[in-house]
């Protein structure tokens, strides 16, 4: 308890004196969700190494047969593990040989009564065949991945899967549409690479980490940036590959606030009145997750992406996970499905993909 007050002692006294009278309530964890971390753990294992059996039978072990499998465009819904592995994980075992994963964050919590497990990494291997229509490159490959899965009776009754397909894309060259000019390429896990949450952590750091950045995340898009204080001065925000990433607040000020006003209205899961809502949104020690299937909406009245402005109200499928030191946060990845975003504005990504090819 006393290592739970300590921690507690970096953080600014509104979120401190809320939360360090409760040490023994916070740090209670469901047997139930120590059960799913472990379980978690043991499915992302079997893709460490290439090994088409091991990964089917990891799916259907880890996967209820009804589970309704969100993923990016142009897969989309899914229903159960059976279908994600014919639909998702076998072509990508035919596209990259030696297909194999590596995370560095996997987390596990509460959020609204119901247990979900995440996680973000890459998947690689030698992309030796064509993939959604991207032409193979004879070569090393990586496919960044970040996913969510709700769980019930230790099996993923309910999953969102993100990849950064426009990432690989511009590793290859064969990006067609329009990008924001930050840096594009492989994305490291966290610095102090502790990302893989194999334990219960305490509780009241982990509602701390949390209540951190649904404060943040509440004052986005406003006119004196009041997100700024939540932030490390040489922050990292590791974005979707078509909107850059960047080092340090100024930096992302200059990506964030012209992307917020090319969407009147914009608004994320938290804002008030927002007509969209994350799916999930949980802390695990000094890392946060959040997502929203969509989460982000707005009216297009500027460029963006290279498109004109459409008036169309759109919606973004969006994920992002935060590690905060102290009272500020240092590193946050973020996910959003570009291609679906394209498509609302007018644009067909793998439409223009086929016609080329």
């Amino acid at each position: 308890m006393r290592d739970i007050t300590l921690r507690l002692n970096g953080l600014r006294p509104e979120l401190r004196d809320g939360l360090a009278g409760n040490e023994e309530k916070m740090t209670s964890i469901s047997q139930q969700q120590s059960d799913d971390r472990a379980k978690y753990h043991a499915f992302l294992n079997a893709f460490s190494h290439p090994e088409a059996g091991a990964y089917q039978a990891a799916i259907e072990e880890f996967f209820a047969p009804d589970a309704a499998i969100n993923v990016v465009h142009p897969i989309n819904d899914i229903c159960g593990g059976a279908q994600y592995f014919e639909t998702v994980i076998a072509p990508l075992m035919t596209a990259f040989k030696g297909f194999c994963r590596r995370d560095y964050i996997i987390m596990a919590g509460c959020f609204d009564d119901q247990d979900w497990v995440s996680s973000t990494g890459y998947y690689a291997g030698h992309f030796a065949a064509d993939w959604l229509g991207i032409k193979a490159s004879d070569a090393l490959a990586y496919l960044r991945v970040g996913e969510f899965h709700r769980m019930d009776g230790g099996k993923a009754v309910e999953s969102f899967v993100f990849f950064d397909i426009p990432e690989l894309m511009m590793a290859l060259g064969q990006w067609p549409a329009g990008r924001i000019d930050g840096y594009c390429g492989y994305l490291p896990g966290p610095a102090t690479q502790d990302g893989l949450r194999q334990q219960a952590s305490d509780a009241a750091i982990s509602r701390a980490s949390l209540t951190m950045v649904e404060e943040m995340l509440r004052k986005l898009n406003t006119a004196d940036e009041a997100w700024r204080p939540y932030w490390h001065e040489h922050m990292m925000w590791y974005g979707p590959a078509a909107f850059g990433s960047y080092i340090g607040v100024d930096a992302f000020r200059n990506f964030q606030v012209p992307f917020e006003s090319a969407f009147e209205g914009w608004s994320g899961g938290l804002s008030d009145g927002s007509p969209t809502q994350h799916f999930s949104r949980f802390g695990d020690d000094f890392y946060v997750c959040s997502g929203g299937w969509p989460s982000l909406s707005g009216r297009h009245v500027k460029p963006f992406l290279g498109q004109d402005p459409t008036g169309e109200m759109v919606t973004m499928r969006v994920c992002d996970w935060w590690r905060r030191e102290g009272d500020v946060l240092v590193e946050n990845w973020v996910f959003v499905d570009v291609p679906h975003l394209l498509l609302q504005l007018g644009y067909d990504l793998f439409g223009k993909l086929e016609r080329t090819h």
